[in-house]
């Protein structure tokens, strides 16, 4: 989209058919798989789209401008997402929409008590449970004013997205992940997993959170971990 058709579409207030136009989204995202639904979803609604891929990234964004509507992911390379949550829900100009995100449903109350609207479960896909999940908080006067019906679509991001996020792992473990990073590996692939519908990588990232949680050794669910990753960036595996 031009910048002068962007700014076009911006002006124009909301209808049914797109709901949220003339609003900004923030995504703070790590995942470009997720971001790119993210991304899918805003578009369809008639949002404009801003993404921050860590706290740090965030933070550089919300000096430059002031978004409409502001989606938290949970867990963060360089932090948790409720650190965030709670500052915004605090500010005096607070943004009128603050929504968690997690593939952990677990993570929903954190986001409550850190000050969030609502909560989004990964994957998100469904047209209508974006829409419905940020006009359910939206103040009335910055949403449609006709009735409208809840549309069906649902919105597949690109597999190449899911490829640069299983990358982006696999070079995490290559420079080593020892303790904390374990972690955030674990977080990471299963959020991941989970919205691409990848069972068998979404259940080796649970054992490896779970391995961590109980104080356990995680050597073989590491190298589980790295045998999927491997076969899923080879030329045998197809999404």
């Amino acid at each position: 989209m031009s910048d002068d058709l962007e700014k076009l579409m911006m002006g124009q207030p909301p209808t049914a058919d797109r709901p949220l136009q003339g609003l900004t989204v923030l995504v703070v995202e790590d995942s470009r798989f997720a971001s790119e639904a993210i991304r899918l979803l805003s578009l369809r609604s008639g949002a404009r789209i801003r993404r921050a891929d860590s706290l740090g990234a965030a933070h550089r964004h919300l000096r430059v401008y002031r978004p409409s509507i502001v989606i938290v992911d949970m867990g963060l390379p360089d932090g948790c997402g409720a650190d965030l949550i709670a500052q915004l829900a605090a500010d005096p100009l607070r943004v009128p929409v603050l929504l968690g995100m997690s593939g952990d449903a677990t993570n929903r109350d954190q986001a409550m008590q850190a000050g969030a609207d609502g909560f989004l479960a990964k994957p998100v896909e469904s047209l209508a449970v974006f829409q419905q999940s940020i006009l359910s908080v939206l103040p009335p006067a910055e949403g449609p004013v006709a009735p409208r019906a809840l549309p069906q679509e649902v919105i597949e991001p690109d597999a190449i997205a899911f490829q640069d996020d299983l990358c982006h792992a696999a070079a995490l473990m290559r420079d080593g992940v020892d303790g904390p990073m374990q972690d955030y590996l674990a977080q990471f692939l299963g959020g991941v997993a989970r919205s691409a519908h990848d069972n068998p990588l979404e259940a080796a990232a649970t054992d490896l959170a779970q391995a961590r949680a109980a104080g356990r050794g995680t050597g073989a669910d590491l190298a589980r971990v790295q045998g999927l990753l491997q076969d899923r960036l080879s030329d045998r595996h197809v999404l």
